[in-house]
């Protein structure tokens, strides 16, 4: 059975890419659009362009380990999707410099609770 938090079609990749908003950090790039749902959707990429196979998997964990942390401070309602930038591997990031890029990169756009809401697109 599949998990229905996890962004899997490609309407939904393109629907945030094109609508949705965006803010990089040094580890990771942060994709986020509000969806109609009462729970969030999350999806972590690692293109080829931050390494072989092994890299692109342990970016992929830090960065679901690092979110694992915040999720329970997070708003819900958003699409979210984290894309891993190749620094996230060469310079052997750890896991909680990940987390820290992550949170700065969710709190300035507000979708931490108790941070401001962002601010409505036109």
């Amino acid at each position: 059975m599949l998990k229905p938090d996890v962004l899997r079609d490609k309407r939904d990749f393109s629907a945030l890419y094109n609508k949705g908003r965006s803010t990089g950090g040094k580890y990771v790039v942060l994709f986020f659009r509000k969806n109609r749902l009462g729970f969030n959707r999350k999806a972590f990429l690692a293109s080829k362009k931050v390494g072989n196979s092994v890299k692109r998997n342990r970016a992929r964990r830090l960065m679901r380990e690092s979110y694992r942390g915040l999720e329970s401070s997070l708003l819900q309602g958003y699409d979210i999707l984290f894309i891993a930038r190749n620094t996230i591997t060469t310079g052997e990031a750890k896991c909680r410099d990940v987390g820290a890029s992550m949170r700065s990169l969710l709190s300035k756009n507000g979708l931490l609770s108790g941070a401001r809401p962002p601010a409505a697109r036109v």
